[in-house]
Order: structure tokens, then sequence, then C-alpha cells
């Protein structure tokens, strides 16, 4: 297998067709007043506006904006039914919601070659507040966002309302959980992965069969990537979330294919001749789709989507991408006693990303150091005998990868480490340890792991006491198996997080709640429960699981694609 820990621009794959020539359909920012469009010879005659809108990747004096134009979103070409030509498109930003205080303007060519994705990257904005944004196309006008500066570099700025989330299966269940996040107003928004699923329908099912399908087949090309991009995008409830806030995207596998792994896909024992101009068209529809900058704009099968996002003096946001510099994972996967795991040559990060890493620990002033990433960080012990069985898709396939990067944080004397992670359906709170096979050894961080949006179905709500996992793992702090995202406030003083869960994902609607509440105080490493809502036994039966369970190996209460 090629190194994965060799340099980022290694590679001289390129697609002929595709943004490596730059970034096509980002704007140049211009002051007002408003650039003038050239004239048009046709009308598109409706309205271009059906995926939404979207900011993202914000610093202390701007942040990207982001639309693509779609007449026909689901069109199997990808291209969205728009004409095969440039479409002018033309963008403001204002001090409210109303605009009557536009304080930007300016216009941007929408390319055919980009599929009608534009990206403005604005600048010169005031530090720690909110505007608001929307773009026109001849008579018509997109949804209103609304984005959110950093504060300036030497603040604390206000308390963050931050939310995190993962995994949204659209054939799973409705999107509910991104249209309650965007009721709550959050200040920025993470997702960290597995946007889209790439399978054709009936392909990844849940019981009781999938609630909508996906259109088209497995995406494998640029055109399928595309489609399904704006087939996610056409959801309201995502458009709803999108506009509510910044966000902050890393993918993880399902973006491009299940436990990918560097240039090896999924099921290297099953030749995938073209796996390479796969992952080129993938990474290059997730630009087209996404609020990135320039910076990330990819090369053939390169991306840079590793980046730093600092707000003010609060947090440092370090965005890792742990699938296109990973060693393939140990013993073919799944759950398993494998001497690969410790091997101190294995990486999940890549030498170049985790050298970054390990600097911006040490130039880093902030008070919480959040690292964003995919998958599980802690050890999740399967087996409560002397085995130790644990996934070699996540952290713990990759040992030495993460005692590199705790002794790392330790080292540089990173005052609050805290770990964000999606990735496995279920909602998780963790210590981290220094010895994770010794209990009493020193927690040196901590772990919030969201659950799904979608992926899984329904879920089931569970009693933390009574999972297995648990009982393995002390360190291991809450589960639950239910649907919903994690909403932060972070302050000076404490990070506090709210699991949010929907009681159904399989129609529409659901109300949401508060399943238990976590706080990690300033210089106090580790997580503290403030509040667990009981376990509703009119809606849902817990079974306990005995102790002759404990040794099983098999991944109970999981629900990961295998």
């Amino acid at each position: 297998m090629p190194d994965g820990r060799t340099a980022l621009n290694r590679r001289t794959f390129l697609v002929t067709t595709g943004l490596a020539a730059g970034a096509a359909g980002t704007a140049t920012v211009l002051s007002p007043p408003a650039a003038q469009a050239a004239p048009q010879s046709r009308s598109l005659g409706a309205d271009p506006f059906t995926l939404g809108v979207a900011s993202g990747d914000p610093d202390h004096d701007g942040v990207v904006l982001w639309t693509r134009l779609a007449l026909r979103p689901l069109a199997e070409d990808g291209l969205g039914g728009m004409p095969s030509r440039i479409v002018p498109v033309r963008w403001e930003v204002a001090e409210d919601e109303r605009f009557r205080r536009v304080v930007r303007r300016g216009a941007v060519s929408a390319r055919p070659e980009s599929a009608h994705s534009v990206h403005v990257e604005l600048n010169g904005l005031e530090a720690g507040r909110d505007y608001w944004y929307r773009f026109r196309v001849e008579r018509y006008i997109s949804p209103v966002g609304r984005t959110r500066t950093a504060p300036a570099r030497h603040s604390y700025g206000p308390a963050l309302a931050m939310a995190f989330v993962s995994c949204s299966q659209f054939e799973h269940g409705y999107f509910t959980s991104y249209r309650r996040l965007a009721e709550e107003d959050p200040d920025l928004v993470l997702h960290l992965g597995d946007y889209q699923y790439e399978y054709t329908k009936n392909t990844y099912t849940i019981p009781g069969g999938n609630v909508r399908d996906h259109d088209g087949p497995e995406t494998e090309t640029l055109a399928g990537y595309r489609q399904r991009h704006a087939q996610y995008k056409s959801d309201v409830d995502l458009q709803a979330a999108h506009a509510a806030a910044p966000w902050l995207v890393v993918w993880d596998d399902h973006e491009i294919d299940n436990n990918w792994a560097d240039e090896i896909h999924e099921k290297p024992e099953i030749p995938q001749p073209r796996f390479l101009e796969r992952r080129a068209a993938a990474f290059r529809a997730y630009y087209e789709n996404m609020p990135l900058r320039r910076t990330s704009v990819p090369r053939g099968i390169d991306m840079q989507l590793f980046r730093r996002v600092q707000w003010g003096k609060l947090a440092t946001f370090h965005m890792l991408d742990t699938r296109q510099y990973r060693d393939d994972q140990g013993c073919g996967d799944g759950y398993r006693d494998c001497p690969a795991a410790v091997d101190p040559a294995r990486t999940i990060t890549g030498d170049e990303q985790e050298a970054w890493l390990l600097d911006g620990f040490r130039e880093s002033r902030a008070r919480w150091d959040v690292l964003g990433q995919q998958v599980f960080f802690a050890q999740r012990d399967n087996n409560a005998g002397p085995l130790k069985v644990t996934s070699m898709d996540a952290w713990d396939g990759y040992v030495a990868s993460r005692e590199r990067i705790t002794r790392g944080w330790l080292d540089a004397g990173v005052r609050n480490p805290v770990v964000l992670t999606g990735d496995v359906h279920a909602h998780w709170a963790s210590d981290l340890k220094a010895d994770y096979d010794d209990p009493t050894s020193r927690t040196v961080g901590s772990e919030l792991v969201a659950t799904s949006i979608s992926t899984g179905g329904d879920g089931k709500d569970s009693n933390p006491a009574d999972h297995a996992f648990l009982k393995i793992n002390p360190h291991l702090r809450f589960y639950n198996n239910q649907r919903g995202y994690v909403m932060t406030r972070i302050t000076p003083t404490e990070m506090k997080a709210d699991f949010k869960v929907v009681p159904y994902v399989q129609r529409p609607g659901a109300p949401v709640h508060t399943k238990a509440t976590f706080v990690i105080e300033d210089r106090v490493p580790g997580v503290q429960q403030t509040y667990l809502r009981p376990l509703d036994q009119a809606r849902t039966a817990t079974t306990s699981i005995s102790p002759e369970d404990l040794g099983r190996r098999t991944v109970l209460d999981e629900t990961v694609r295998p």
C-alpha cells in the first residue's frame, strides 16, 4: 500500500475535468456598490435556489458564503437541470435580517464546470457579531442565511453555543434533528462526517424497511456524487440547519466509500481499479457542496481538509481528517484482538497532519482546544476477559497514534483538551486516560460523541448503567442509542454539553429533549454528569445485560454499518 504518511501533494493523478486549475466559482469580494452582472441572454424560468444557502469556516473578520444553483436537483447528470453556461449571481450581507443595513455586496459567476456552485470568501467584517446574507439570480432571491464571525483574537467573547452532529442517512429517517438544532440558534455547527451515504436504494436497510429512497446508483462518478449531494441538500430540515449558523465540516467514510483508508477501498480483496477516480470525484463534489475556503480546493485525489479555526481566546478548533492519510485498518477491519493495533509505525492521521496538530497544541493559547474528528478516540474494549477486542476502524486500531496525540497535548500543557466524535450512531461521554488498562490512572482529557441524525432508524432509549461497554470500560461514562445531536455552551470556566434526543425519525416532526447533561470544568479533565432524564419505561423497555453477556465478542447495541 502507498505510504499514507508522506507529503500531501505526493500524488500525480489528476482528473481532467476537475478543480485542479483553481477554485472555480470562488468570488472576488467587491465593495459596494454592487458589481454589474453581465446581461443574460436567456431566463432560467424557475427558482434556482432549491438547495438552500450555507456559510462556514468563520474567522474574526470574515466567513465563507455558499450556494449552488439547481433547477432540477435530481437530474441524473448531476448538473441540476442548469443550462451549460455561466450564470451571474449577486450576493448581499447585512447587519439585520430585513437587509435595511447592507454592509457588503458583490457578484460572482456560477459556472457549469463547478455544477453552478459558488463560494464567496468574505473579509473586512466586524468581529463577534451576527450577519445575514442572501443571493440573487435574475428575479429570484435565495432564502436568507444567518452567520456569525468569531470574536476578536484577544477576546473571549460571549458564551459560544456550539452544536455538533454526524451521520445523516437519508433513507433511514427524517432529518428532524437538523430542524431542532436550527431552532436553538447556535453560533457554530460542527459536522463530523457521514454527511451523506453512498449506497443505492435497498442496499443499506433498517428493520421494517427504509422510509425513503436514494435516487441513482451507488455513488462512484462525479455525476453520481453531485446528484446525491443535491438530494440531501434538497431536504428542508438540513437547509434550515445550514441557514442557521456557520458550519465547520469534515468527512468520514460514507462521503466516498464505507471504511475507505487512504488509497484503499472498503474491500481490497475485490479489485476496484477505478477507486482513485471515484475518490477524486467524491472530493470534487464535496468541495462544490460545502462552505469551504479555497485552501480546500481538491487537486485530483488530494484535498486539504484538516485546518484550524480560532474562536478568539475561548477555543481553538483543530478539524482533523482521519481517512485520507491513515494506514489500512488492521486484521480485516471490524472488532478484533489484533496485533497491528499496537504497531508503533501505524498512523490514523499521517505524519504531516500529526506534526501539524502537535505544533498547534504547542502554539495554542486558547482556553479550550477542541479536536473535531470522526471516530471513537477513547478505548472501547468489547471483551471482559483477558483479550482486548476493539474496533480497528477507530483510534483503538491505531494505539500509537492515540498515544502520540495524547502525549502531545500533555507535553504542550494544553489547558482543556476535548475530543468531539461522530461515526458510531449513539451518544457517548468519556474520560480520556493516560493508561486505559489502569482505571486508576490519570484522566487527561474528555471526549463527547454525538449520535446520528438518522442513521439506524429510530434507535431506542436505553439505561446507560446496563450497557456492556460501560461495565467493561469504567472511563466510558454515558451511552444512549436514540437519534439527535449535542448542544454545547462554552465559557472560560466550563463546557456544558446537552445530549439532545428525538424519540423517532422514521416519521417527521419529532420533539426533542435533553437526555443527559455533562460539564467539563476548566482545568478539570474528564466529564461530570449533572443531569440524566430517567428512562421512560412506558415507551421503551430496557433489558439488563447479564454478567455472561459481558464476555461476548460481539458489538452490543451498535448500529454502525459493517
